[in-house]
């Protein structure tokens, strides 16, 4: 599975420290041991202070010989207000031959005008969802089921009230979609993760997952799924488990639960809550 991070500042904030120089920095998660390592492709993505959008990726592991340069040379470019990264180990829900999964078009975040996006989990129709995309059904450039995810997201952001009500839409088509085929068991997702942004200003971070899948990587005690952030008035840091291990103020965001960051008037707010249920549960895993 992959590793996410979110970063929000109330300026110019730099992301290079928590994904190089921590001692559970990005970096540092993409190769715990062999059979963990999210070989599959890496991405940062960042509103500069102009804010411009720029995005870096690669395709292979980001600590590889290959990339690690790169990686390293992106990350200290990457100076927010908002920066979101990603490391992949690609699922493949379609059963395709690994040199398929494996292109700049797969790896994430993916971005459409000003919004961001990165996911970490499964989905296991991405054929049968497309169906569901309307117009943005054509965007769909890889063989990534997050893509599929991404574009299914930013279709409901067009119509819903927020990104709560969007993301709930979301999950409602998922399970719809699983249901049409057979309700196979694992259900209609293995882990919705998701951090993304609208713009400069905002960073939002969804936590929803199915069943038990181990636990964090670098940080045992966690469950593999639960998210962890960090926020005070000039900055907030999410992703997939706390990424420096000598600070005690890193707080859970757990199943079924978000939050949503802002800068306003120069500082950071934070606001977290209980996502909706989906309108029709699905089976748990076994």
């Amino acid at each position: 599975m992959c590793r996410l991070f979110g970063l929000l500042g109330n300026g110019v904030t730099p992301a290079e420290p928590w994904l190089l120089e921590t001692d559970r920095s990005l970096l540092n998660q993409s190769n715990v041991a062999a059979e963990e390592a999210q070989t599959d492709g890496w991405g940062i993505g960042w509103f500069n202070d102009r804010r411009g959008l720029n995005i870096e990726r690669g395709i292979g592991g980001a600590s590889s010989p290959s990339e690690v340069d790169e990686f390293r040379r992106a990350a200290k470019a990457a100076h927010g207000p908002l920066a979101i990264a990603h490391l992949r180990k690609a699922s493949n829900p379609m059963g395709l031959p690994k040199e398929r999964l494996i292109a700049l078009e797969n790896s994430q975040p993916f971005a459409h005008g000003s919004t961001l996006f990165a996911h970490n989990g499964m989905i296991p129709f991405p054929r049968q969802t497309r169906a569901l995309l309307g117009e943005y059904e054509s965007m769909v450039r890889g063989v990534n089921d997050s893509e599929v995810l991404f574009w299914l997201l930013v279709r409901h952001l067009d119509t819903a009230p927020g990104p709560v009500q969007a993301f709930d839409g979301v999950i409602t088509d998922l399970v719809r979609v699983w249901r049409d085929n057979g309700a196979p068991v694992g259900g209609p997702y293995s882990g919705l993760n998701v951090v993304f942004s609208r713009g400069p200003s905002e960073l939002w971070a969804f936590c929803q997952y199915l069943g038990e899948h181990g636990t964090g990587l670098l940080d045992r005690t966690r469950p593999y799924y639960q998210m962890a952030y960090l926020s005070d008035a000039k900055q907030f840091v999410v992703g997939s488990e706390p990424f420096d291990s000598t600070r005690s103020d890193w707080r859970t965001l757990p199943n079924g639960h978000y939050l949503c960051a802002q800068a306003i008037h120069g500082l950071v707010a934070v606001t977290t809550g209980v996502l909706p249920a989906p309108s029709a549960p699905p089976r748990a895993v076994r």
